[in-house]
């Protein structure tokens, strides 16, 4: 199984590009084209430039508002990721290709999408302390704990693993674990 098709298994994330100096805002337009025209709203999802607008004043004191781009060379794309979105986004023109080791593009974490302001969403606390879940995705699949933590800032518990002589605290993304029915 190729590292793209591991990825689509994640659901939509958010991916960064990394375009040619001032093609951020082409790359945006093509990309929302070709999704449009072959119908890919199932894969890519949005596309953002994320800009700071300051107020500055010019040499005859005029005030103007001036729009900066915050990550210049980047455009930010949440999207499932496999073989056909890849090559949608990794084939337009100014696009040189993704954040990530060689060819393989690492999606934000859920606490960068959150710094960056892109994914932010107001999520309901289905999980309590002491909640009896299982793990049901990554590498302590198919285990069972108790939720010790709840991190505030992230979409993050604590579940504490009863292993062999010891528990063994494993922190994970609450899309990983799943009430564990009585």
């Amino acid at each position: 199984m190729s590292d793209i098709e591991e990825l689509s298994k994640a659901g939509a994330r958010w991916y960064v590009a990394h375009t040619y100096s001032g093609y951020e805002n082409k790359v945006k337009t093509n990309i929302e084209k070709i999704v449009e025209n072959r119908g890919l709203g199932d894969l890519i999802f949005d596309v953002r430039v994320p800009v700071e607008i300051t107020k500055e004043v010019d040499e005859n004191g005029v005030e103007k508002e001036v729009e900066t781009k915050l990550f210049p060379c980047y455009v930010l794309i949440k999207m499932i990721m496999n073989d056909e979105s890849w090559h949608v986004v990794r084939n337009i023109s100014g696009v040189t290709g993704f954040v990530g080791p060689g060819s393989k593009p690492v999606p934000l974490t859920a606490a960068e999408a959150k710094a960056l302001c892109v994914d932010v969403r107001e999520t309901k606390r289905t999980f309590a302390i002491g909640d009896l879940v299982e793990i049901v995705e990554g590498v302590f699949k198919g285990y069972s704990g108790k939720i010790g933590d709840i991190s505030a800032e992230t979409d993050e518990v604590t579940v504490i693993v009863p292993t062999v002589g010891r528990d063994m605290p494993i922190r994970l993304e609450t899309r990983f674990i799943r009430k564990k029915e009585d």
